[in-house]
Parts: structure tokens; sequence; C-alpha cells
């Protein structure tokens, strides 16, 4: 699942593989920015913001964000790609390489000094210059809504995602559906950036520190299996700000309270 930590590493990839280069191949297959074109122009750099990438080229910035199934991928120039063409929805090409994003969600192409438009809204980033914790807290500790919610707001803080938002409330021992307004908010925050922060550099993420597959999670995905530390029964249920936002949830009924 694409989180603050994906999306890093996804960023600095493309970085590594387009920054100074000039864009030879320019395709957005969304019908707003289809006829954009920037072939010609450099590629200064591409970053995180979140949970979203912003690639700046040019005056401009192409955004895009990879919601669930989303990724972007680097192929040598003239490589066949490894994933169907009919899932591709932005090319930026050059001599060396070709950079696609398949299956990536809310793409956009804005001046780059325009860019707060689109990102502006977003909390400090857990994985950004920009990172505050006294204010990632102040944000959270304003808000009423069950924990859960209220940390997968990115107003807040922006990086986390459900898979994270349940192994912290995990570590941290707090139910799902306290209000945020309950908890140890500077606790809480301060386990979140360290908890992405260990895996960031890591290709399988693991909330345990173990990293063999089926055993990198505390509660995530584990409904009705017996918890880690205690063996009482994992539940899962349903929470959302809206309803059209549900996540799972999942909690140790014990470890939990």
């Amino acid at each position: 699942m694409p989180e603050g930590d994906t999306v890093f590493r996804t960023a600095r990839r493309l970085h590594e593989a387009l920054a100074g280069e000039e864009v030879t191949r320019f395709d957005i297959r969304v019908p707003r920015h289809a006829t954009a074109d920037l072939t010609g122009e450099v590629v200064h750099e591409v970053v995180p913001r979140g949970k979203h990438l912003l690639m700046r080229i040019g005056a401009f910035t192409l955004h895009s964000h990879l919601k669930m199934e989303g990724r972007w991928l680097v192929f040598a120039h003239g490589e066949p790609w490894r994933t169907p063409a009919h899932q591709a929805r932005a090319i930026v090409g050059t001599s060396r390489v070709d950079a696609v994003g398949f299956e990536i969600a809310m793409v956009d192409l804005v001046p780059t000094e325009e860019e707060d438009r689109l990102v502006g809204h977003l909390g400090p980033d857990l994985l950004g210059p920009d990172w505050d914790p006294v204010e990632a807290a102040r944000r959270l500790h304003a808000d009423a809504r069950p924990v859960h919610v209220a940390l997968l707001d990115q107003r807040h803080l922006a990086g986390l995602g459900n898979e994270y938002v349940n192994e912290l409330l995990f570590v941290r021992g707090i139910l799902p559906m306290r209000p945020a307004t309950e908890v140890d908010v500077a606790g809480l925050v301060d386990t979140a950036a360290r908890m992405i922060l260990a895996n960031r550099d890591r290709s399988g993420r693991t909330f345990t520190g173990d990293t063999r597959r089926g055993r990198q999670t505390w509660v995530y995905g584990r409904d009705r299996r017996p918890c880690r530390r205690c063996g009482t029964l994992i539940r899962r249920a349903e929470l959302s700000a809206t309803d059209t936002s549900e996540r799972n949830v999942f909690w140790c009924p014990r470890c939990q309270r």
C-alpha cells in the first residue's frame, strides 16, 4: 500500500533518473492535459509531499498521487514495459530513460508557482524538510473525531495511510475509536515519525522488526488471529470521516483500551 515512505522512495528513484535531463517525450493520458507538451524542457527535480509526487519540469509541475494501485516505473529508453500500456497515465521520457506512471491518480499539470493550490492544504510532512512535530500535535489535539480518523487527515500531518495508522495505534496502546482530544498526541506524533523514518529506506516495510513474510505487522490485516503480544483475537471494523472514506480498522481489545 503506497504511503509516505513508498512515495519518498519513488520520488528519489525518479529524481535520480530524470533530474537535469531534457524531456524528449511527454505524454499525459488524462483528458484535461492530453495536449500538454513539455518536450525540450529540463527536469529540475522530483520531490515528495506527503503522499503526493511533484515532478518539476521547466516552469511547470506534474503532480500525481499513487492512491491504492499507482506506481511510477523507470525503464531504459526503448526497453519494453513490464506493465500493460493501457494502464499508463503519464510518460516522461529522456534520451536515457522513460518514467511511466501506471494507474496513478489526481494527475495535474500546473505552473510550479501554483503548486500550493494542490498541496498547500497538507500538514507537516513526516519525511519532509517542513516536519514540525509540535504543529502536527497541535492540529491533532484540536480534532474531536476518533483518533484513527484524525491521523488519516493529511491536513494534520502528511504521509500516514491506513496501514501505518493501525500499527501506530497498536504500538501506542490506543483504541482507534477514542477521540484524538483524549490521547497523548505528542507521544503519538513522535512514534509516527520514528516508525516511518525506520521504514523510509526499506524495500519491505515492517512494524514488528521482523521482515519475514507474514510477520511484519502487529494488527493490520490480522483480524481473528491472535495478538502477537497477548494472544487475544484481533478485531476488525470500519471507520470513516465520511460515507465514502471508510477504512478497515484493526485492534487488540486487550492491548488497546
